[in-house]
């Protein structure tokens, strides 16, 4: 009786474990099919998910796209509107209070300088100027007496002579006193003066200042620089090979570097020569709005695109299409019912991108005019 129990309880193992053994197989098995049966550029979203996140539908629409000369330059100012501050006479720096960035006026006083020697000058220039009034009377006398045959040709000429070159230092005295900042006409003897202002001649920004207190300034040297930004403009490189299609008048979309904004301007000079070395020729440009001036500095590097040529072409919106390593990706609905909608992963061949917009080339989608999903596909396709 036990062997019995013995057999029947053996013979009841096996047959669990045999069962245990098959279902556990099956269920494998059918884990495998279902992978490779899913096809991963399909993907369905149900219709609450899709008002949840605020997916949105669309399709193509045409716009104007222009073809472009894609280049670089960087922000610069007109010639007259920077100053490199010298000083015309040397001397040691006695006042300064001037910071980078400062913005100073036309005629603002930059810097003082003091120096002996401009007490000589204006020493000399009196000396001439009471001269002169002698012998331009003693001249004067000397014409009328020739006139009347009372004195020689020689002693008019002696007096002329005397006048005029007495004439040529008080006037060329003059002038160094007015690059001096010193008023001739008030000078006197009571009021000369061994310190000078040394004064701005533009308005704008002060971008260096190599000078200090105490310090020998001659005349050669650079003291001060000065931007006027009140003109700001970009100057581009375009290459040779562009140069038939670049006009004045066209437009232009440039962005710092680093920055997603976009601002305009308008071609306003082409230069007649091309660098012979690097082969590029210099194109001015205005830009459109004067407002964004206070935006830039000069000597910032930007990226920009010339807008050459306009077509019409299909496009879709920025935000339809997914770039995945510089391959582009849209959704395509395929089917959609009262509970959800099936998209289709396809991709696309674009052509020029511009104002949110990117031009679509596949010639299937063209003629179909499929919906998209306009807004989510990021999401969507990232997941």
């Amino acid at each position: 009786m036990k062997n019995i129990l013995k057999l029947i309880s053996f013979v009841t193992v096996s047959i669990l474990v045999s069962c245990s053994g098959n279902e556990t197989e099956l269920s494998a098995t059918n884990i495998d099919e279902n992978k490779s049966s899913k096809n991963l550029d399909y993907i369905t979203v149900t219709k609450s998910q899709f008002e949840s996140s605020n997916m949105q539908l669309g399709k193509m629409s045409q716009q104007q796209f222009s073809e472009v000369i894609k280049t670089n330059g960087e922000i610069g100012v007109q010639p007259e509107n920077q100053a490199s501050v010298c000083a015309y006479f040397g001397g040691y720096v006695k006042t300064l209070s001037l910071i980078e960035g400062q913005k100073i006026k036309k005629g603002q006083t930059l810097f003082t300088l003091e120096n002996p020697d401009f007490i000589e000058i204006q020493k000399n220039f009196l000396e001439f100027k009471n001269e002169l009034e002698y012998l331009k009377l003693d001249f004067e006398r000397q014409q009328e007496l020739v006139k009347d045959n009372v004195v020689s040709q020689k002693i008019f000429l002696k007096a002329k002579t005397d006048y005029e070159i007495v004439l040529v230092n008080f006037e060329a005295l003059k002038k160094k006193l007015k690059l001096m900042n010193i008023n001739p006409t008030n000078l006197s003897s009571s009021n000369l003066k061994s310190i000078i202002n040394v004064t701005s001649p533009i308005s704008g920004y002060i971008t260096k200042v190599n000078i200090s207190k105490g310090m020998f300034l001659t005349p050669s040297s650079i003291a001060v620089k000065i931007v006027n930004m009140e003109h700001i403009h970009i100057e581009l490189n375009i290459y040779e090979q562009d140069l038939s299609k670049v006009s004045i008048g066209q437009m232009v979309n440039f962005k710092l570097q680093n920055n997603t904004t976009v601002y305009k301007a308008k071609i306003y000079l082409i230069n007649k020569v091309i660098d012979k070395e690097t082969r590029l020729i210099n194109v001015h440009c205005h830009l459109e709005d004067e407002n964004e001036t206070n935006l830039f500095t000069p000597g910032m590097y930007i990226e920009a695109e010339v807008l050459t040529k306009s077509k019409l072409g299909n496009s879709l919106s920025e935000s339809t299409i997914v770039n995945i390593e510089d391959s582009y990706y849209a959704l395509v609905l395929v089917k959609e019912d009262n509970n959800e909608y099936v998209f289709e992963k396809i991709k696309l061949t674009i052509g020029n991108q511009q104002n949110g917009m990117i031009e679509i080339l596949n010639e299937n989608l063209i003629e179909k005019l499929p919906t998209f999903l306009t807004k989510g596909a990021f999401n969507m396709i990232n997941e």
